[in-house]
């Protein structure tokens, strides 16, 4: 028998056991993959909604974003299984993260009233540095650099699993060459609170604008609340070009020179003064937490997270009756001039 070339029929299929997520352009399910002799994999599945299935921009970006992310293999990076089409329904079977995302998180631990260690603040921002570094130095099967900018980090888009792991999920409206449909300079695309200030002014944006929205997210873990966030979208859009950068330090006396300075050479509006790439900001992030010899790792975040979700951390919810076919969103936001959504 050869195997040089084979095919393999009806080798997946998936039955939803219940929802996951719902959003304005899609739902997500968690599914159970059933392949030979009794194989059953859990997976998440990603559909866009029937009513945006007919828009061929968004079909075509989402087909884009799952070959994007296909041979986006990396431990801080959520992995695509499977892009699928059941009855003209295009679907994405995705690694099923047990935990909840940085949005959910910071909710809980406000309704618990607990504080979050700045050590696991900043780990868990070097480990979404680890993730874009992977990411922003991609290429092709040529060698030629894809030059994938993520665009929208953002709490909703990072994911902590109840054992620890930090995942970077949702390239929806990820640039990068020959995938995805991009639009800069007409849309403003991503979270309005979490966007760099060049994606807030309709400019052509790299690698260094991903870094600026990492800066977001530190600071907003550190400090309980993100001082960009306005009432509106284009209110927090005007934050993001205008509002002067405090001195952190003034804000929460956990944070030090060091970790003052990480922050500020994060959200340094001027690129030159910006981090140039996210191997840099791993580093100094890392070197804060470990020079000392001993630092967080995922099993300290785990047991943090566990203890703040108690028992959520290891129940199953109960299956809701769906009907048995695939269908997700793309969690992105795309902004219009104005600051509302598409």
């Amino acid at each position: 028998m050869s195997f040089t070339t084979f095919s393999i029929k009806n080798q997946f299929r998936y039955e939803i056991v219940r929802k996951i997520f719902e959003g304005g352009m899609g739902i997500v399910y968690e599914a159970e993959q059933h392949g030979a002799r009794d194989f059953v994999k859990r997976v998440a599945i990603k559909v866009i909604r029937p009513s945006f299935a007919s828009q061929k921009m968004f079909v075509e970006n989402f087909i884009g974003e799952a070959k994007l992310v296909a041979d986006l293999i990396h431990t801080n990076i959520v992995q695509t299984y499977h892009l699928g089409e059941d009855n003209g329904i295009c679907f994405i079977a995705m690694e099923l993260i047990r935990g909840v995302n940085l949005e959910q998180f910071t909710v809980q631990l406000t309704e618990k009233k607990k504080v979050l260690p700045k050590e696991l603040a900043v780990f868990i921002t070097s480990r979404i540095a680890r993730g874009l570094a992977y990411a922003h130095s991609k290429a092709d099967r040529d060698g030629k650099p894809l030059g994938i900018v993520h665009r929208d980090v953002s709490f909703k888009n990072i994911m902590i699993a109840f054992e620890g792991d930090v995942k970077l999920t949702d390239f929806g409206i990820a640039k990068a060459r020959g995938f995805l449909t991009d639009q800069e300079g007409e849309v403003v695309a991503g979270k309005a609170d979490s966007m760099s200030p060049e994606q807030a002014d309709f400019q052509i944006t790299d690698k260094r604008s991903d870094l600026f929205s990492v800066g977001v997210v530190l600071a907003s873990l550190l400090l309980g609340r993100n001082i960009f966030k306005g009432d509106t979208a284009e209110e927090s859009r005007q934050r993001i070009l205008n509002q002067p950068i405090p001195d952190f330090r003034a804000l929460d006396p956990r944070i030090d020179d060091k970790l003052n300075d990480i922050l500020h050479h994060c959200l340094a509006r001027d690129l030159s003064r910006r981090y140039a790439t996210a191997d840099e900001l791993m580093y100094d992030l890392e070197y804060y937490i470990y020079h000392d010899g001993y630092g967080p790792t995922n099993e300290t975040l785990g047991k943090f997270i566990r203890e703040i979700f108690g028992q959520e951390a290891g129940r199953t919810k109960t299956a809701q009756s769906l009907d048995k076919t695939m269908l997700l969103e793309s969690t992105a936001v795309v902004k219009n001039r104005k600051g509302h959504g598409v």
